[in-house]
């Protein structure tokens, strides 16, 4: 156990992809999605309790889930959950966490992982954790985790790296969601992996490339930090998240930054992005269906069906759909058009009595 590493769970999400299971009141990491009786959120913390201590855990989310996060991860002090005010992707939400813990240890490690993601294997992820840690002890690296990929994915984000003995390897380029043909390109050059969006870094050598390469927003953050872990802490964040643009880790800093490392690694990993991802990893009926609902199926297949146990689901004459029952929506779509999901909730929002059903 590392008493100096510190880990910041990004729980701020609301799922999109995933509606409607995943509604504004209760996104995706707050669901217990694979059926294993614990949420994504309490995977995720559970993962990370024989790295670090557990005070040293923190959740970043928005300010309307703080009590939902409080009412799974208990044993959190409120100083522990950082409310974010709006959502202003990871780029703020990243920075305000670091600027958090620098106050608590100026030489802390800090991993960043999402809070809703699947990691099977996690005595490797583990390893791989505590491994990188040490390379980022000298503080002046930004690491990120790359999984190898088994298949020419498109729904991922790809990092190449420049090979080398070390385990180690210098990041080249970054390629956001590829089309197929480019996909299957970097699976056949085996110098790239998966962007798995977890990171490892020493906060000093993040605070400084945040300051290089997003200058306005860290002078922003450096104004308030001094009342970070103070009675003011939320006014002054509330006046920071007000006047920070909305950007991304990656593009803010990631793609920019000349001392960015991949750690390519081997643990099973699903960012459960979508229907599909999550039809991927569930079990399997003999007609490749995937029910998780009390349902009856005729002449169905490669269907994913979900429901209450309280109510009976009749699917006849589908092939490749999602059919479901969450609260006050049913739903029956094509399970792989996972742009449909956002027209779908772009749609509700424009719609009088929409905000009922997100």
């Amino acid at each position: 156990m590392n008493k100096n590493l510190y880990v910041v769970l990004m729980a701020g999400g609301v799922g999109t992809r995933f509606w409607p299971y995943s509604r504004n009141s209760h996104p995706k990491q707050f669901l217990d999605v694979m059926g294993i009786g614990k949420t994504l959120l309490q995977s995720t913390y559970d993962r990370f309790l024989t790295l670090c201590p557990p005070e040293n855990i923190f959740v970043v989310t928005n300010e309307e889930h703080v009590e939902l996060t409080q009412q799974q991860l208990p044993e959190l002090t409120t100083q522990q959950i950082l409310a974010e005010p709006m959502r202003k992707n990871t780029a703020p939400c990243i920075a305000y966490a670091c600027h958090k813990i620098a106050k608590i240890d100026a030489q802390a490690i800090v991993a960043v992982s999402p809070a809703d993601h699947l990691i099977l294997n996690e005595s490797y992820f583990q390893q791989t954790i505590a491994k990188a840690s040490e390379q980022a002890k000298s503080q002046d690296k930004l690491i990120t985790l790359g999984i190898k990929p088994t298949r020419p994915e498109t729904g991922y984000g790809y990092i190449q790296f420049i090979e080398s003995k070390s385990p180690l390897k210098k990041v080249k380029t970054f390629t956001e969601k590829p089309e197929l043909t480019l996909a299957k390109k970097f699976i056949d050059s085996g110098d790239f992996v998966w962007n798995a969006g977890i990171f490892i870094w020493g906060v000093q050598a993040f605070l400084s490339s945040f300051r290089k390469y997003l200058p306005e927003m860290a002078e922003i953050f450096d104004e308030v930090a001094e009342k970070i872990s103070t009675a003011e802490e939320k006014e002054s964040i509330n006046i920071a998240y007000g006047q920070v643009k909305n950007i991304s880790i990656d593009y803010g800093i990631m793609e920019k930054a000349d001392n960015v490392y991949v750690w390519p690694s081997n643990f099973a990993w699903n960012d459960l992005g979508s229907w599909s991802s999550l039809y991927d990893l569930s079990p399997k009926d003999e007609h490749n269906n995937s029910v998780m609902a009390d349902a009856l199926t005729y002449d169905t297949r490669n269907s994913i069906i979900k429901g209450p146990k309280d109510k009976l689901i009749v699917v006849q004459g589908l092939n490749g759909y999602l059919v479901g029952a969450f609260d006050n929506v049913v739903i029956v779509c094509e399970k792989d058009k996972e742009d449909m999901f956002r027209r779908f909730v772009n749609d509700l929002k424009g719609k009088a009595n929409g905000g009922e059903y997100l």
